[in-house]
C-alpha cells in the first residue's frame, strides 16, 4: 500500500492532522491499534485554543451539537475555604470556557469530517511494529491487523501521534528526555446529586490532593497519590479510600459506598519528558510521542492539536508536491519545541511547589495572589485558555 502520509495514532493529534490534510487534498492514512475510540479517563478537557481551530473547520457548531459541559472558571478548595485560580472569561475571540467532552466523541467527530474525503482511511485494529528503511530515510511503516496478518505502507511522511508509550519512537530508536513527576493518579466515578458543586475543582488539603469534574449524572474524580504508589493504596483496603473521598468530599456522604473497589479505578503513570530531535528523513512525532504532559492544566489534547496545526501548515504545501524535505520537519520542531517548553516548565513548577510539598502532608499554600493581582489573573487565563503560541489552520481545503 502507498500513501502520501502515514500517520500512526489516531489521538487528537493523529485525528487532526489526518484532517487537515485530507481536506487540503493530500493522500493520508490515519492507523489506530484499537478496534474503537471507546477508552474511559481520557484527556477530555477541550480548551478555547481548540475551540478556535475547530472554528476555523467550521466544526464549532456540529462540537457544540455534542454533549458537553461548559467551564468558564478553575479554583481550588482548602481546608480554609475556596481559592479562584483562573477565569477565561474575558478571553479574546469567541471562546472564554473549557468544553468537557468525552475524547471519543471528539475523535468520532474529527474522523467522520476526514472520512468525507476519498484521499482519507483509517485503519482500526491495526499495531506499528517497525519502521520501513530505505536510503537512509524512513519510507513508510509495518503494521499487524486483527488477525495478526503483517503490512506495509510506504508513504512520503511518516507521522508519531501514537502517544506516550509510542511504538514508532521506540522503532525510530528515539528516547526522550524524563523530567519526573512526583505523582500517579487514580480516576474513578461517583454518583452526582443535583445539589452538589457545580464547577470542576481541585480539592487541596495536607497529604492528599483530588480534581473533581462534574460529568452532570456523576463525578468523575482524579485522586492523586505519590509516584509509585498505588501498590501502597491497595494494600491499605478500599475502605480507607472512601474514608479519605468522604473528608475531602463530605457533601457525598454514602455515595462514597459506590466505588466497590480497586477493579473500578483505572491508574494513569504520570510521565513528563519530551525529545530532544522530533524529526529524522521522512520522519515526524508530535503529540505525546514527542513530549508526554502532565496533567496539570488540562492541556495535553491542546498541545497535541496545536502540534497538528503547526505541521499542516508547514508541510502540507509539500505534501501536495509528494514531497515532505526534513528541513520542513524542523521547522514544525523549532515552532512547537517554544510552547511545549514553556508549558513543561510551568507544569514542573507546579508539581515541585504544590503537589510534591501537599503529598508530603506540608500545609498547602496556594498562590494566593492569582486571585488578588488582576495582571496575574489575566495571565493564568491566556495561558491556560490559549497556550503559549496558539496555532490557526493555514492549510487551504481543496
Amino acid at each position: 500500500m502507498r500513501t502520501t502520509c502515514a500517520i500512526a495514532g489516531g489521538g487528537p493529534a493523529g485525528a487532526v492532522l489526518a484532517l487537515l490534510l485530507a481536506r487540503a487534498g493530500v493522500e493520508v492514512t490515519l492507523l489506530e491499534k484499537h478496534s474503537d475510540f471507546l477508552r474511559d479517563f481520557r484527556g477530555d478537557t477541550i480548551h478555547p485554543s481548540t475551540l478556535q481551530v475547530l472554528d476555523e473547520l467550521g466544526l464549532a457548531e456540529e462540537f457544540h451539537r455534542l454533549p458537553h459541559r461548559k467551564v468558564h472558571s478553575l479554583s481550588m478548595v482548602t481546608d480554609e475555604g475556596t481559592i479562584p485560580m483562573a477565569d477565561l472569561r474575558g478571553l479574546p475571540g469567541r471562546y472564554d470556557y473549557i468544553a468537557f467532552v468525552p475524547q471519543w466523541d471528539f475523535l468520532t467527530l474529527i474522523t467522520a469530517e476526514a472520512a468525507k474525503h476519498p484521499n482519507f482511511h483509517l485503519l482500526m485494529d491495526s499495531q506499528v511494529t517497525d519502521l520501513i528503511r530505505e536510503g537512509g530515510a524512513i519510507r513508510g511503516l509495518r503494521y499487524r491487523d486483527q488477525a495478526g496478518e503483517e503490512h506495509e505502507i510506504h508513504a512520503t511522511l511518516t507521522v508519531g501521534a501514537d502517544g506516550r508509550g509510542s511504538d514508532v519512537r521506540r522503532a525510530a530508536g528515539l528516547v526522550p528526555r524524563e523530567f519526573g513527576a512526583p505523582m500517579d493518579v487514580v480516576w474513578f466515578r461517583l454518583p452526582r446529586d443535583d445539589g452538589d458543586p457545580d464547577q470542576p475543582f481541585l480539592r487541596a488539603s495536607a497529604g492528599h490532593l483530588m480534581v473533581a469534574i462534574n460529568r452532570g449524572t456523576h463525578w468523575q474524580l482524579a485522586y492523586v497519590i505519590p509516584k509509585g504508589g498505588f501498590d501502597e493504596l491497595q494494600s491499605e483496603g478500599i475502605e480507607v479510600l472512601r474514608a479519605t473521598i468522604g473528608r475531602l468530599l463530605p457533601y457525598l456522604g454514602g455515595r462514597v459506598d459506590g466505588l466497590g473497589g480497586f477493579d473500578d479505578v483505572s491508574v494513569l503513570r504520570v510521565a513528563l519528558n519530551r525529545l530532544r530531535r522530533w524529526h529524522l528523513p521522512g520522519l515526524l512525532l508530535i503529540g505525546d510521542a514527542a513530549h508526554a504532559m502532565s496533567p496539570v492544566f488540562g492541556v495535553g489534547i491542546n498541545l497535541a492539536v496545536q502540534d497538528a496545526v503547526a505541521t499542516a501548515n508547514i508541510v502540507g504545501p509539500a505534501l501536495l508536491r509528494g514531497e515532505a524535505p526534513e528541513s520542513l520537519l524542523a521547522r514544525v520542531e523549532r515552532r512547537r519545541m517554544i510552547p511545549t517548553v514553556v508549558t513543561q516548565a510551568a507544569q514542573r513548577a507546579v508539581q515541585n511547589r504544590l503537589i510534591s510539598p501537599t503529598l508530603a502532608a506540608e500545609p498547602v499554600s496556594p498562590p494566593r495572589a492569582l486571585s488578588r493581582l488582576p495582571g496575574l489573573n489575566r495571565l493564568a487565563r491566556r495561558f491556560i485558555g490559549l497556550g503559549v503560541l496558539p496555532e490557526h489552520v493555514r492549510l487551504s481545503p481543496k
